[in-house]
């Protein structure tokens, strides 16, 4: 039964079920943002020199996502299109699934933008790791998609709507790892830019990927306002007749606390200043 006093969902949960259904057997054909976040994902656990055992892919969409050698995969989804297709369970993010301590390992790459209660799906992560366990996440934020979301409000001047989703930047992200609980937490973001011919093939992209607007309440875009996008989007064009979108990918690390763990300095206990500093660099 729902809580009375918890706040409104920001997305729509069933929605978000349908259109992950919806993408799933085709998924492939639109995985390259996925993808993206995949290769950055790996790069950072290949600088990690210790072994995992048991590994959690939380959002496995098409279970894409190899784990590391000799290690346990358990996936999630919560789409039951992807789940079954990468042999897992279906649950959403923000709900507890697991005992804690389960993991040594979790990744995420690709849903956690769209997970209703953020704060609280990380610190659930925080809790299903073993002690040094690590979390490696990545997820669409930042100035995401700032062409369409310009050309939205370009066509519906008298009255905008909001109609794409509200996003994390890479400081709020490094945040909200402190306060589920992470140790050594790490945030930073990286940027893909796609030149589209026109708006429908962007838009093509984003169903594949099960991307378009989990926003409830949302009133459909009427056809007059959908040829004024497109007329904008295509005037942003360059002289190849594309127009750039922006991905910004945030990829966030933390560790599950442990003793063993380097602690950073106390304040005040450096023994350089910092207008010493500056003058070694001069």
């Amino acid at each position: 039964m729902p809580d009375p006093t918890a706040p409104p969902d920001i997305f729509d949960r069933a929605r978000r079920r349908i259109r992950r259904d919806r993408a799933a057997p085709r998924f492939a054909d639109f995985a390259f943002i996925r993808d993206w976040m995949i290769d950055g994902i790996t790069d950072r656990l290949g600088t990690v020199r210790r072994d995992f055992t048991q590994m959690l892919d939380l959002g496995c969409f098409d279970g894409a996502f190899a784990p590391p050698p000799g290690a346990n995969i358990t996936r999630i989804d919560a789409g039951a299109g992807f789940a079954h297709r990468a042999g897992g369970i279906q649950g959403e993010e923000d709900a507890p699934h697991f005992p804690d301590a389960s993991f040594d390992l979790i990744v995420s790459a690709g849903v956690l933008d769209t997970v209703n209660d953020l704060p609280g799906a990380l610190a659930l992560a925080r809790r299903a790791l073993r002690p040094d366990g690590l979390f490696l996440g990545a997820f669409l934020g930042g100035g995401t998609l700032g062409t369409l979301r310009s050309v939205l409000l370009e066509a519906e001047a008298n009255r905008p709507a909001a109609r794409v989703h509200p996003q994390v930047d890479v400081r709020s992200a490094g945040d909200l790892l402190v306060r589920a609980g992470f140790a050594l937490p790490v945030a930073d973001v990286e940027t893909l830019d796609v030149r589209y011919a026109s708006l429908f093939d962007l838009v093509r992209d984003l169903r594949g990927m099960g991307a378009t607007s989990l926003l409830p309440r949302v009133a459909p875009l009427r056809r007059e306002t959908i040829a004024r996008a497109a007329t904008a989007f295509a005037a942003r064009a360059d002289g190849e007749g594309r127009t750039s979108e922006r991905f910004d990918a945030i990829f966030v690390t933390g560790w599950a606390p442990d003793p063993s763990q380097p602690k950073p300095a106390r304040r005040g206990s450096g023994t350089t200043s910092l207008a010493d500093a500056l003058k070694q660099k001069g």
